[in-house]
């Protein structure tokens, strides 16, 4: 168990829950494996404003903590695949849920901003 977690789990669940999928694009990997397994690449494409070393690190974190599958093909050149464990899929309801409020706050928000600039102008 990496330490974050460990000391989340000290504290409360929900503090267990984001230490294990709060960094940056963690939940967004997981909405395009739960779509099934893709190769690094291919999600640095999905992920065109994530960096190479920012993915990287995310992905492991993420298999260090049982949510993604790492596949090694001995081939040349070598080929690795990304899936999410059982533990992983678990999580389709709540990132749908996320997916669904995010798209709502962002259409709130938005309605916010225009009338935050009616007012002023």
């Amino acid at each position: 168990m990496r330490k974050a977690v460990e000391t989340a789990a000290q504290v409360c669940p929900v503090e267990v829950a984001v230490a294990v999928l709060g960094g940056t694009w963690k939940l967004t990997i997981v909405k395009y494996l739960l779509e099934g397994t893709l190769r690094f690449g291919e999600l640095g494409r999905l992920l065109p404003l994530a960096g190479a070393r920012t993915l990287t690190r995310q992905l492991r974190e993420l298999e260090e903590d049982g949510v993604v599958d790492r596949k090694v093909f001995a081939q040349v050149p070598p080929k690795v695949e990304y899936s999410l464990t059982a533990l992983g899929r678990s999580l389709e309801n709540i990132v749908a849920d996320l997916d669904r409020w995010g798209t709502n706050y962002a259409s709130a928000a938005a309605q916010l901003g225009e009338r935050a600039q009616q007012k002023s102008g």
